[in-house]
């Protein structure tokens, strides 16, 4: 009877107060699918969609062709390397040589930033009188490289082009890693902000630098070209370096929107997409080429890239070179089959570099095609250039520990300067990690689903509210005290595949006064997804702008503002609480926000910049671009004046904070606990 009228009291105060009351959910909602495929799906195409969307005039594109550029460069990971100004010495060593009619090959190798060789053959045709064109080879990912698509280089040299064919760090004769999401679960590169895109432009780069310092090269006139893998390094390549005159990428690019659709993106490798901060698609990246002449080769039966998306980024395009009143520099050669070559790409690409590179009109026909007959071609001894092997300093097969610079650890003795470095990274965090966050929340539309006088001292209750367009999620509230007075409310994060009551005994001894809220963000509990559906989300998610830990910090950060508009929460005392990976999201939350009073966190993980299980299943707490400023271990003293809570022993990542926080006489604010009963109110 006691709780029947305590219930009548609170529905009363909710009728007669200024806040607007919840209505009982009785039947489904058309707005709750709570499917990542489709919200996947739906983002990737409005990224597509809007793509070089309100470009109307050069002039709309000149405007922001700079601010693109930049974003680019930084979205490759080359944001420390010197795009501008002197660069360090190519220092390249020739091997050996061999001489081939009509033209040689050098083995040689350079090294493109202290420490980190190319491996290359330099085709030069004989005969040459003055500077002419050159041609920069990409490969693809063939395990012989330079021996696999050396018949595209003897071709070029026998056409009067010198060539310069590089390999890849993936599968070069010093084998580096570009599979380090895709194969190693390595996914803490989204975290240190790296895509092995990077280095291969970079790379690229320095291979345009060494064709520009040769005698027989005429500098104005270099290009691009390769496939696959290849082909999506030309595309990079001739967007960032302007010292390409024409670019001919073959099978190497289609829209976001196809490959999250057609799940194409399970079969790319990690250096096929930048890591997408700024929300691109391939039309953006290609704009910066224009109005540079550009040759889209596509098979039409591609089992990476649909004929149709590659054909919506050329007619994209297109209109783009309109605009520069150039649309002739631009087209698209479709030809059947596979993800491979075509005589009539081959054809076309040669005769395309005649004309923009030579100024020369030769027919694909006349300049004819590759020699492939296997007695022709040269063994992988032959063209191999570490003849001794490679360097004792090569650091091919570790360069994404050191091609980005990440965040250290500042010196901080004093409030003044830690809230400027709290202010510096949060402002970082919203731009360069949780970008993705709508820029206009959509309505909550909230529905209280469940009732009950169990459970809690003054009865339990679940709502829903939509967190993102696509995702109605609940919180459960047990009200431990009056509902009709403003309370403290803990919201505890459930995690992943947690046994039943885990989150109940987690919370257990936790005083009182606090009134507890239980919270499954998107891929936890009835929200989730399949394990093995985890590695697809992941690689997914990030192609979009995202992770999987940045969309669960949104929605805490949801439910925190949905929670504070209900009459029984104190606004000025909510707290989150959570355990093992989901202390990461509470962490970052927490810090967003701004207004929680207490964060209680339990056996966190020691840091981001740390690998997950190759299969990609399990935790999944990288967020893009994050460690470039933080890591966890700052973060209870960034969050201040949040008090913060570890039940455990503080990890040896984390002793920054605690060092900071005692020199700034806020050492109180983080405190070491080994139960929930220590934590106080």
């Amino acid at each position: 009877m006691k709780r029947y009228i305590i219930s009548l009291i609170f529905f009363f105060f909710i009728y007669h107060s200024n806040a607007q009351p919840i209505p009982f959910q009785t039947e489904p909602l058309p707005d709750q699918p709570n499917n990542i495929r489709s919200y996947l799906i739906d983002v990737s195409a409005k990224i597509t969609d809007e793509s070089l969307a309100g470009i109307r005039s050069k002039d709309d594109w000149e405007n922001i062709r700079s601010d693109h550029y930049s974003k680019l460069v930084e979205m490759l990971s080359m944001e420390d390397v010197p795009l501008q100004g002197e660069r360090p010495p190519l220092n390249v060593k020739v091997t050996g040589t061999v001489n081939m009619k009509g033209y040689r090959i050098e083995k040689l190798y350079y090294e493109s930033l202290p420490g980190l060789y190319v491996v290359a053959n330099l085709y030069i045709p004989d005969r040459i009188k003055k500077p002419t064109a050159a041609i920069l080879y990409q490969c693809g990912h063939s395990f012989t490289q330079k021996v696999h698509y050396q018949e595209h280089a003897r071709k070029f040299a026998q056409l009067g082009f010198v060539c310069l064919i590089t390999e890849t760090i993936q599968r070069g004769e010093v084998r580096g890693v570009h599979h380090g999401c895709y194969a190693k679960g390595w996914f803490q590169w989204y975290s240190r902000g790296y895509a092995p895109a990077g280095v291969e432009v970079w790379n690229g780069i320095r291979g345009i630098d060494l064709l520009a310092a040769r005698p027989e090269v005429d500098p104005e006139k270099i290009g691009v070209t390769g496939i696959s893998g290849g082909g999506a390094m030309s595309w990079f390549i001739a967007a960032i370096d302007p010292r390409v005159k024409a670019a001919a990428p073959v099978c190497g690019n289609s829209t976001l929107k196809s490959h999250i659709f057609t799940r194409t993106v399970d079969g790319h490798c990690d250096c096929m997409y930048p890591i997408n901060t700024y929300l691109f698609d391939m039309q953006d990246i290609g704009a910066l080429i224009a109005p540079r002449p550009l040759l889209i080769a596509q098979a039409d039966r591609d089992g990476l890239n649909t004929i149709e998306s590659v054909r919506e980024v050329y007619y994209d395009l297109k209109e783009l070179y309109k605009l520069y009143d150039v649309e002739n520099n631009i087209s698209m050669i479709e030809t059947p089959g596979g993800h491979s070559y075509h005589p009539d790409s081959r054809k076309g690409i040669f005769s395309f570099f005649f004309k923009h590179l030579m100024n020369k009109e030769i027919a694909p026909d006349e300049a004819g095609d590759v020699d492939a007959l296997p007695e022709h071609q040269l063994s992988e001894e032959k063209l191999q250039v570490y003849v001794d092997g490679p360097p004792e300093d090569d650091r091919t097969t570790t360069i994404q520990d050191s091609f980005v610079k990440l965040a250290g650890f500042p010196d901080i003795t004093d409030s003044r300067t830690l809230a400027a470095h709290k202010e510096k990274v949060i402002g970082f965090l919203k731009d360069e990690t949780f970008r993705a966050f709508p820029e206009h929340p959509v309505p909550m539309k909230p529905k209280l689903i469940y009732r009950t006088d169990d459970y809690a001292p003054f009865g339990t209750e679940v709502y829903s509210f939509i967190s993102e367009e696509g995702w109605r999620l609940k919180v459960e509230i047990h009200w431990n005290q009056d509902p009709t007075k403003k309370s403290p409310l803990m919201i505890v994060l459930r995690n992943p595949q947690e046994k039943r009551y885990e989150s109940e005994s987690f919370i257990n001894g936790l005083d009182k006064q606090w009134n507890i809220a239980y919270f499954e963000t998107r891929g936890v509990g009835e929200f989730g997804w399949s394990p093995e559906l985890q590695w697809h989300i992941r690689r997914a998610s990030a192609w979009t702008g995202r992770t999987i830990a940045s969309m669960q910090v949104y929605d805490v950060l949801r439910s925190l503002k949905f929670c504070r508009t209900l009459n029984g929460v104190d606004t000025g005392k909510t707290g989150i609480a959570a355990k093992d990976d989901k202390s990461v999201v509470a962490l970052y939350a927490a810090l967003l926000d701004g207004k929680v009073s207490t964060l209680i966190v339990k056996d966190p993980p020691p840091t981001q910049n740390a690998p997950s299980s190759p299969d990609g299943r399990g935790a999944a707490i990288e967020m893009l671009n994050c460690l470039r400023i933080t890591d966890l271990g700052q973060l209870p003293a960034l969050v201040t004046p949040t008090k913060t809570y570890l039940i455990g022993k503080i990890p040896d990542q984390w002793q920054w904070s605690e060092r900071t926080l005692q020199s700034t006489r806020a050492g109180n604010l983080f405190k070491e606990v080994t139960s929930m009963s220590e934590i106080l109110f």
